[in-house]
């Protein structure tokens, strides 16, 4: 199992640009994203070590952790970091898993195809972050889920 943070806000992956030079029509990743996705990139390579990917099927575990708002009254910020209210502002959290699973490539797994559980979740807290967990899972019991 392997457990990567990464601190600060979670950020999603950007749509592809696309742009036109005469005839030729070429698209190219926002650079926000390419950066963001080198730096969940390394914390990956150090996370893993001398370890090699994980072969086979992974479940994927993500955790996007967003800093409370500082216009919000105490009572409000108080609710927020309770679990009482929960962030429903950009970026979506399919993009979050998008750029981590994305950058995770060649690190963590040989690919993402090879993840085959998601769960991901969104919360307000002190320190804004990104826990990633990819664990693992054993042929025989990917196929028992599946069934």
């Amino acid at each position: 199992m392997i457990t990567v943070t990464l601190s600060g806000d979670p950020q999603g992956k950007g749509r592809a640009r696309a742009f036109r030079r005469g005839s030729f029509i070429g698209h190219y990743t926002p650079e926000k994203t390419r950066t963001y996705e080198g730096m969940i990139r390394t914390a990956a390579m150090d996370a893993m070590g001398d370890n090699e990917v994980i072969p086979g099927p992974v479940k994927f575990v993500l955790t996007a952790i967003f800093s409370v708002p500082a216009s919000w009254s105490r009572k409000k910020r108080e609710m927020a970091l309770a679990g009482q209210l929960l962030p429903t502002k950009k970026p979506d959290l399919d993009n979050i898993v998008k750029a981590w699973t994305d950058a995770m490539n060649g690190v963590v797994f040989a690919d993402d195809c090879q993840i085959v559980h998601v769960s991901s979740s969104k919360s307000y807290g002190n320190t804004p972050a990104v826990i990633v967990t990819v664990k693992p899972l054993a042929q025989e019991a990917a196929m028992d889920s599946a069934a």
